[in-house]
């Protein structure tokens, strides 16, 4: 079962995305929870991309060119797992809690992003032309070593370096990939000692999230995303991390996000607490909180609460409640991130406290998104 927390804080080096994945187990009668990550889109795209603004021109980075996610949307699959280039930001993700042979625990993530840089390529016939830059995130956490690592990567989509196919989900970034065939989505992933291929079957329908997949992120117009998630995936496969001598056989479960959008957060939001969790009765729970600048949180941030049979419901901020007991600070960063979390959504008879495994799960991706954050094994 996975946890998934996302926080973005400011701190003395500006802006940081802090994001908590973790492993809940079963609670008595009440089900275990998942946090996820999910909406960084905005003040990542800043991040990226801002290096390439002398040669696009400040026209590419308006907000207002891009399509906004407002009104309703009409799902078709599996076009809609594919790439939505109307719109400024999106990804592909993928974490999951995994169990070897030998019942040693793991712990991944696999997630790519697509950002909009320029809707119109300046020179259609050169494929170094830039239109998106397509960065990835690569986890793996082995929990009883303690042992976390990560990898990341970012290109332009080049002559066939990246891309997202339109038609289908089909993501890639040079070795790493996501493919669905029929109800199976294969991801796969290799970085120096590190190594992943997993096979990903749903058990559960489609979720969407908010009102049928359009999931507000603020009061104004655009302000949302399209959102919808495989909650609950079958998984089998190898890992290889660097401290195994051979790949090693796992099975688990796994929990993927498709989120796409154009408008930054407001400017009064700060960052963001991201949770997926898996429970115990087989029910699944997604909450996330926008927090803003004076303490409070955002009013529609919200959740969803998935049955055992798929059916979503839509849980609204007042039915969640979520606290924080204890903070954990990076050596590395100096970030403070939550590491210890009570919460309770008494309409659903759900209560528990989860805490990290495995304390230094963040990453530094200087080399993509700019970004950095906390995923990581939970426990309660």
């Amino acid at each position: 079962m996975l946890n998934l927390i996302q926080h973005l804080t400011k701190s003395k080096t500006g802006e940081t995305l802090k994001q908590v994945q973790g492993d809940i187990l079963e609670l008595f009668s009440k089900p275990s929870k998942r946090n996820s990550r999910k909406s960084l889109f905005w003040k990542l795209g800043i991040l990226v991309f801002a290096a390439f603004v002398y040669c696009i021109g400040p026209e590419a980075l308006s907000e207002t060119s891009w399509r906004q996610a407002v009104g309703p949307w009409k799902w078709v699959f599996p076009r809609d797992h594919g790439s939505h280039p109307d719109f400024r930001t999106e990804w592909w993700y993928f974490t999951g809690n995994l169990t070897g042979a030998s019942g040693k625990r793991f712990g991944y993530q696999l997630t790519f992003f697509r950002q909009g840089v320029i809707q119109k390529v300046r020179d259609p016939n050169n494929p170094w032309s830039i239109r998106d830059l397509f960065p990835a995130h690569f986890t793996l956490t082995d929990v009883a070593s303690g042992q976390f690592w990560y990898g990341e990567r970012m290109s332009r989509e080049g002559p066939g370096l990246a891309g997202a196919a339109g038609d289908r989900m089909n993501v890639w970034l040079l070795n790493w990939s996501a493919t669905m065939k029929g109800e199976t989505i294969r991801i796969e992933a290799r970085n120096q000692a590190m190594e992943l291929s997993l096979e990903l079957v749903p058990r559960k329908p489609l979720v969407f999230h908010g009102q049928n997949g359009l999931s507000k992120k603020g009061p104004n117009a655009g302000q949302a995303s399209y959102y919808f998630s495989y909650t609950d995936l079958a998984t089998r496969g190898f890992i290889k991390t660097p401290a195994s001598p051979s790949p090693i056989d796992v099975t688990g479960t796994s929990w993927f996000d498709h989120e796409f959008g154009s408008n930054p957060l407001d400017s009064n939001q700060v960052g963001w607490d991201w949770f997926s969790l898996h429970l115990s009765d087989r029910r699944d729970l997604m909450i996330y909180f926008l927090r803003r600048s004076d303490g409070s949180v955002e009013p529609t941030s919200s959740g969803t609460l998935v049955s055992p049979d798929g059916k979503a419901t839509l849980l609204k901020l007042s039915d969640i409640n979520v606290e924080a007991l204890d903070y954990w600070k990076s050596p590395k960063s100096g970030g403070k991130y939550p590491s210890r979390w009570r919460i309770r959504i008494p309409s659903a008879g759900i209560e528990v406290t989860v805490k990290p495994l495995v304390a230094a799960q963040e990453l530094v991706t200087e080399g993509s998104t700019g970004v950095v954050y906390w995923e990581g094994a939970m426990s309660r």
